[in-house]
């Protein structure tokens, strides 16, 4: 059973949680590993974050903004605890956002070194992204700074790890957690601060929504620079007990599987695009250890639910809900109460209120309030903007059921049509009703005559007009909703969230 969610679990800071968590549930437990496969107990944690934050506190001032630019790894977790173990600041920087948006993000969040990898570089091919900051603020690559490190470093980190207490930094749980950027699905990406307090909080809501097994290995393929992949991959599990199994890309379907697989995982933590392409190549055998999936970012097709269902017997695919403004988790669904087409319940400790949304007759535009909500924006000059009263605008239209939440969709994913309001995700799931191995986005552009006019962009080679028409006749949907115009594509664009790119779809869309 969950436990009772406790105020006083976000009382503190992320260090001092990992110390505890360290005294709570051994300090030689094994609790993070990668693809090396070289875990590391709670003590090499907090000794190799001492080591390393003590090389980088030489060459950063206390409370400075850090960028990270690194994969989900252990060396990102440790980077990321380092960090907080001598008071600097983490900006966790996208490398999928673009040359653009990545300068962006480093000038508004105020970043003047940013920490990397060699081997991600050369791997990940991100030479010009490097030239391209390198213009902005000094790279700093953790294979050199590890080379430097000597015997004294060595001693100074395992004296350290004895009375970390003294040793560390202190923060107070208001202060600077982590710069995080949203995904910019819909356009730039924007600057969310989080506190300690933050992050915390949403930890002890989760576990206090969904019972966790310190047993349990969590496995995370999704980017740390993501707010699920941070929070949930790394910050959930090490906190909770729970060891923490790091992967650096979701698009490596194979690899991800065998090592889901190998590592025994119990949780797995996906969006629908991912887990559809996991299940296509895993045997069953593959997935015998997970408990459940947890997806995010993006909505579960009723396909993907099929298809692990036929595939893989009773293993829940859990949706949930949340915003990178929210740490990120709003509401998400239980293993013990799944209910698909929701995106679970509320998590203890949130408010809502719904605002009616012209032309929109069901639901209500969702706003949310908590110890969670984020301490505010990044404008462009880098002062922060508090949500007002506390509370965060999600620009979602929802429904509410008790405490369960039904998303209807974006305020921005509805078009007005013949002075009808149309949701663009209802046309999107016609279209996945006809084409369900397809992948499919659909926007609107100006018409002269009706206002908007929809635009479906898919992957489905085969998709006609005709087809769908007549589909959404049987299905009974208004033809208004019925795109008119299709777009093929090799493949629909996502973020390195795993989010559908409709920024980029809408090019497509305007290009044809």
């Amino acid at each position: 059973m969950p436990k009772p969610v406790d105020p006083g679990a976000w009382q503190t800071t992320l260090f001092d949680a990992l110390l505890d968590a360290a005294r709570r549930f051994g300090r030689t437990k094994p609790i993070l590993e990668d693809q090396e496969r070289n875990p590391l107990s709670y003590t090499g944690l907090i000794r190799a974050s001492f080591a390393l934050g003590h090389k980088i506190a030489a060459l950063t001032a206390r409370g400075e903004t850090v960028g990270v630019l690194l994969p989900s790894s252990s060396a990102g977790a440790v980077t990321f605890f380092a960090l907080h173990a001598y008071g600097r600041t983490p900006a966790m920087l996208n490398f999928t956002a673009g040359l653009r948006n990545l300068r962006a993000a480093v000038r508004i969040a105020g970043v003047k070194r940013v920490l990397t990898s060699h081997r991600f570089i050369e791997q990940g091919k991100l030479h010009d992204l490097i030239d391209a900051l390198e213009a902005h603020c000094a790279i700093t690559y953790l294979e050199d700074v590890r080379a430097s490190i000597g015997m004294s470093d060595r001693l100074r980190a395992l004296a350290a790890s004895l009375a970390p207490r003294l040793m560390r930094v202190r923060q107070a749980p208001d202060d600077r957690a982590v710069i995080l950027f949203t995904s910019g699905s819909f356009g730039a990406p924007r600057g969310v601060v989080l506190t300690h307090a933050n992050i915390l909080a949403n930890v002890a809501q989760v576990a206090g929504h969904i019972a966790l097994d310190p047993d349990w290995i969590m496995f995370n393929p999704l980017p740390i620079f993501h707010c699920f992949g941070l929070t949930a991959g790394v910050a959930l599990p090490l906190l909770t007990g729970l060891k923490a199994f790091q992967y650096p890309s979701p698009l490596h379907t194979k690899v991800v599987v065998e090592l889901i697989r190998e590592a025994k995982a119990s949780v797995l933590l996906a969006t629908d695009t991912f887990l559809n392409q996991y299940a296509r190549v895993a045997h069953a055998e593959d997935f015998q250890s997970l408990e459940f999936v947890v997806c995010g970012a993006e909505r579960v097709r009723d396909e993907t639910h099929h298809m692990m269902a036929e595939r893989f017997g009773d293993i829940p695919v859990l949706e949930g809900y949340g915003a990178t403004e929210a740490s990120p988790v709003i509401a998400v669904n239980k293993p013990t109460d799944n209910r698909p087409g929701t995106v679970g319940g509320l998590l203890p400790f949130i408010e809502t209120r719904l605002e009616a949304v012209p032309g929109i007759p069901m639901g209500g535009r969702l706003y949310v309030k908590g110890p969670n909500i984020m301490a505010g924006y990044l404008d462009d000059a880098g002062a922060l903007e508090p949500p007002p009263g506390g509370w965060h605008d999600t620009g979602d239209v929802v429904e509410i059921e008790g405490d369960w939440l039904k998303i209807v969709g974006r305020v921005k994913r509805f078009a007005k049509i013949g002075g009808e309001m149309i949701s663009l995700n209802a046309a999107e799931d016609l279209a996945s009703g006809l084409w369900p191995e397809g992948h499919h986005a659909v926007v609107a552009l100006p018409d002269g005559r009706k206002g908007e006019r929809l635009i479906l962009v898919t992957d489905e080679r085969d998709a006609e007009v005709t087809a769908l028409v007549a589909h959404a006749h049987r299905a009974g949907a208004p033809e208004l909703a019925v795109p008119r115009r299709i777009v093929r594509a090799g493949e629909i664009p996502v973020l390195g969230s795993g989010k559908i790119d409709y920024v980029a779809v809408q090019r497509m869309a305007e290009t044809g």
